[in-house]
């Protein structure tokens, strides 16, 4: 049995390791804004506005990746468990993470077509996926740490979130920019999550 102080060491080291990922991804994202004006010519107010589909997937994908950021945080905040499948299922929540520029930049340069959608709908549908395996797994320590309320809420999240997903990976086939409307749709959750989580 591994001492406590060396536990929670392991923990703090996936933890910065996670946070530094996150980051990373986030900055990746800004990568993929360009304008694509032709050397030598002057930009013009409406060059800015021609991109808005790059615009519009880097604040969509930058508001997942800060609440699933925002998720992972409160998660570990009651949850201290640190074991080999802890570690194996949060790489593969960073692995999906680190997906999402590129998924980004597929949405970007192809805006309107369904695979492209699809894609996107997908690596957003793994990450909140993943996310409830990793609070379900740290099940035994959340009772013992949060309030019945608190357990309540965080489940009925996590439920909307991947009923989220899961319907906008429905609609990516038949109607694929209702399907990345609905990915919309997880901001004013977002909002609402971070507003409960102040009050409480």
């Amino acid at each position: 049995m591994k001492h406590p102080q060396q536990r929670s060491l392991e923990l703090d080291r996936m933890l910065f390791f996670s946070d530094a990922v996150v980051a990373i991804a986030i900055t990746l994202l800004a990568l993929g804004l360009r304008l694509d004006v032709p050397e030598g010519h002057r930009i013009r107010f409406g060059d800015l506005v021609s991109p808005w589909r790059k615009y519009l997937a880097f604040i969509l994908s930058f508001v997942n990746i800060a609440g699933f950021w925002q998720t992972h945080h409160t998660i570990f905040s009651y949850v201290n468990k640190m074991d080999r499948r802890m570690l194996v299922l949060n790489l593969c929540w960073l692995f999906f993470i680190i997906i999402v520029p590129f998924s980004t930049s597929i949405i970007s340069d192809h805006f309107a077509d369904g695979p492209a959608i699809f894609l996107y709908c997908m690596n957003v549908l793994f990450i909140s996926l993943l996310q409830k395996f990793i609070w379900d797994y740290g099940d035994e320590e959340i009772a013992a740490t949060a309030s019945r309320e608190t357990v309540k809420y965080i489940d009925v999240m996590f439920t909307v979130h991947l009923a989220n997903g899961v319907i906008a990976v429905v609609f990516s086939f038949f109607m694929p920019l209702v399907g990345f409307v609905l990915l919309y749709l997880k901001i004013p959750i977002f909002i609402f999550g971070w507003l409960y989580s102040k009050r409480k």
